[in-house]
């Protein structure tokens, strides 16, 4: 069981992360701040012990994904609209901007890989662990996400 101090330098260092992930699963800021104080619960109440921050960091991964779906199964969830939350936020250039819609236009399935191996660092081989996915279907999803990417890339570049 973690002491108060444990667990509040862990809170402060994976919040950004847990929220991120809930995010981009759920693409509703109010949604994945319920998902993140949920997991952050569970970390308080849970009794294991962890062999790692990386061990911790997985698992708090792995509980966000999966209230996300518990939540998705919710006939109380209400559907918001990301680009509320969007504009709340400030890139630092306007391809950044654009990125950033372009990877929230992607399927789930695409998008929550894309986000942990660019954005949290993870392998195909980590990814597969914390999804219960085969590793080759993580690699199929980060290609056709990535192409996706690039015609939705191109296609604003032809707009503008």
């Amino acid at each position: 069981m973690l002491t108060n101090e444990q667990f509040t330098c862990l809170a402060e260092k994976y919040i950004d992360t847990v929220f991120r992930v809930a995010f981009n699963y759920l693409k509703s800021s109010a949604d994945a701040d319920d998902v993140t104080q949920n997991v952050f619960l569970k970390l308080w109440k849970e009794k294991k012990s962890f062999d790692s921050d990386e061990h911790i960091r997985n698992w708090l991964i792995r509980v966000a994904i999966n209230e996300c779906k518990s939540m998705l199964r919710s006939p109380w969830r209400s559907a918001e609209n990301f680009e509320d939350y969007a504009r709340t936020l400030s890139f630092e250039t306007k391809e950044n901007s654009e990125l950033f819609y372009a990877v929230m236009e992607l399927p789930q399935k695409y998008r929550l890989p894309i986000y942990l191996y660019y954005y949290e660092g993870y392998s195909t081989d980590e990814i597969a662990s914390i999804l219960s996915i085969p590793r080759a279907t993580v690699a199929t999803q980060l290609r056709r996400g990535r192409e996706q990417l690039k015609t939705f890339l191109q296609e604003a570049d032809e707009y503008v």
